[in-house]
């Protein structure tokens, strides 16, 4: 008996001992977020909720949005910033602080009082002959979007009469709370967080409105879990409820899933420059993307057709080889923004043994050509625009070998020597630049504009948008790929895109 004892103390020893030196996994690391008081009530409640759902645990800390981005110049650390206005962001932005932004709520200015007004305050006069408060200007973004509505003036005059100035915009409303004060200019959504006050609207704040937003830090090492939550303050099927709940108007992002999948249709040609880019973002993201690299004009064609299909599919996004490819998905791609631009060519072997120097070469006797498909590609529909404009379409259509949907299939055959000539986008031959001659074609009739589209009614199109912007944001990863940089343009109506006379009414637009 005193053996088997001994043996079963043994055996528990020995287990306590495994236990104590075994590897604990390594729990997940707090996400830290600097979050503006005012909106305290409803990221708390998120947050925990959050917290609940993934395992993630959340580092809250509270304060004025100028007395936060202070913290966070000096901290460079966190994962995320939740400012109250816009205009910090744009600090923020400015001193490198700050990644991608959503916005969450939205919010103005309004003169906060106790319920039933007993001082009749009305606007701005009224209030300077009340006892009222004040947030510090450099510490909260209500006195900072205040004082810009104002005018250095009249916010001198304004704050030269107030009764006390406070750090934060919910230390003021409590101070009216509890009687030290009779008002104070407040967020419309901070009077309801406190049971015994109301809103008067004044002319400079009502129709003034700031977006409340979620921002990454640039220094957080857990950017695609920060990105995580803040899809998730954002989202309408869970951040907008909880902040309805707290009086916020919500400013509605994508529905949350916790990794979105994105559907990005692209003309081959883009294929370069955006393949490596669209993997770092979706890293980034913590997200899914699923590019599908083909000639626009089968892109097109099954856009339509998905377009027709209950429950099919459509891409979120669309990067067209040519404008002349996104008025036929318009109803869909409303806007769109011109990225990039490459010449299309004549591409020979290297010395151009046929001596080939017009599209009119192109017609000499035996000649083995490629082109691109005109039903299938955006590069086929312009090559046969380009010769039927230039009166040469039949007399160069007989030389032709091989039709393709894309210019990478004849570089190819090119390389394999079984042609003599081709007509490519310039950027298909850069990255193999020394085994080609390129020549150039009329520029008027022989370039190629590409335009970036969102779909309108895409689940993921503030997603997609950030990936927009995070394309716009490597104009080197283009001009590297031979691409001639236009990302700086603004976003143009679909049917307000500028079509070349030659391709207008030849099929593709």
């Amino acid at each position: 008996m005193r053996r088997l004892l001994a043996l079963l103390l043994l055996a528990i020893a020995t287990l306590i001992a495994w236990q104590a030196f075994t590897p604990k996994p390594n729990p997940t690391p707090p996400l830290t977020v600097y979050c503006a008081a005012g909106l305290k009530k409803p990221i708390e409640a998120l947050a925990l909720q959050f917290e609940q759902e993934t395992g993630t645990p959340i580092s809250l800390q509270y304060g004025g949005t100028g007395t936060l981005l202070s913290q966070i110049q000096v901290a460079k650390t966190g994962d995320l910033f939740i400012a109250a206005d816009d205009a910090s962001l744009a600090d923020a932005t400015r001193l490198n602080l700050i990644n991608e932004t959503l916005p969450i709520a939205v919010q103005h200015p309004v003169i906060a009082v106790k319920k039933g007004n007993l001082k009749a305050i009305t606007d701005l006069t009224t209030l300077q002959a009340s006892k009222f408060a004040l947030a510090n200007p450099d510490a909260a973004s209500i006195s900072k979007v205040t004082r810009k509505l104002l005018g250095d003036a009249r916010w001198t005059t304004l704050a030269s009469a107030a009764t006390v100035m406070k750090p934060s915009v919910t230390e003021v409303a409590a101070d009216i709370t509890l009687g030290a004060i009779d008002a104070a200019i407040v967020w419309d959504s901070t009077v309801h967080q406190f049971k015994d006050l109301e809103a008067i609207e004044f002319p400079e704040g009502s129709g003034h409105r700031e977006n409340a937003s979620a921002a990454i830090l640039t220094a957080s090492t857990q950017a695609p879990l920060a990105l995580q939550f803040a899809r998730y303050l954002a989202s309408p099927n869970k951040g907008a409820p909880t902040m309805q709940a707290h009086h916020f108007i919500p400013a509605l992002g994508d529905p949350y899933t916790p990794k979105p999948e994105l559907v990005l249709y692209s003309g081959g040609v883009n294929r370069p420059a955006i393949e490596k880019l669209v993997q770092q973002f979706a890293d980034r993201e913590g997200v899914d993307v699923t590019t599908v690299f083909n000639g626009c004009g089968i892109l097109c064609a099954t856009m339509k057709a998905l377009d027709k299909t209950s429950g099919s599919k459509m891409p979120d996004a669309y990067y067209a080889c040519d404008v002349c490819f996104v008025p036929p998905v318009a109803d869909q791609f409303p806007e769109a923004v011109l990225l990039t631009e490459t010449a299309i060519i004549i591409a020979t072997p290297k010395g151009n043994p046929k001596k080939i120097a017009t599209l009119a070469d192109l017609a000499q006797p035996g000649l083995k050509l490629g082109v691109c498909n005109a039903e299938q590609s955006t590069l086929g529909f312009m090559t046969q625009a380009m010769l039927k404009s230039t009166n040469l379409l039949d007399s160069v259509m007989k030389n032709v070998v091989v039709q393709v949907p894309t210019a990478d299939f004849l570089v190819n055959q090119m390389r394999a020597g079984a042609l003599d000539a081709a007509i490519v986008y310039q950027v298909s031959i850069q990255q193999v630049a020394e085994h080609f001659d390129a020549i150039p074609l009329p520029k008027d009739i022989a370039r190629a504009v590409q335009p970036f589209a969102v779909r309108k009614d895409s689940h993921h199109y503030h997603l997609s948008q950030r990936l927009l912007a995070y394309l716009r944001a490597h104009r080197s990863a283009f001009e590297d790929a031979g691409f001639i940089w236009k990302g700086e343009s603004k976003p143009i109506p679909s049917n307000q895109l500028e079509i070349p006379a030659h391709l207008k009414g030849a099929g593709g637009s």
